[in-house]
């Protein structure tokens, strides 16, 4: 969920409850300035768990496409 700072002052306890169960971006003037998240949820846990998805044939290609990235910096 995306909310503005403004927003976020206003309505701060609505926004705490719901950072338990998502992450709430915080935005000023259009920008990202912060990110509410819960300290329950363990997101190494969840990214572990994503480990393994892609199949061997495409760890290639997403390598290829990261070196391609990383040149354009």
């Amino acid at each position: 969920m995306i909310v503005t700072a403004t927003e976020l002052k206003s309505n701060l306890g609505k926004y705490l409850e719901l950072a338990a169960r998502q992450d709430i971006f915080i935005t000023k003037n259009g920008k990202n300035i912060a990110c509410l998240t819960s300290p329950t949820i363990d997101k190494m846990a969840v990214l572990d768990n994503l480990v393994g998805i892609i199949p061997e044939q495409d760890a290639a290609a997403e390598e290829a496409a990261r070196g391609e990235r990383l040149a354009r910096q």
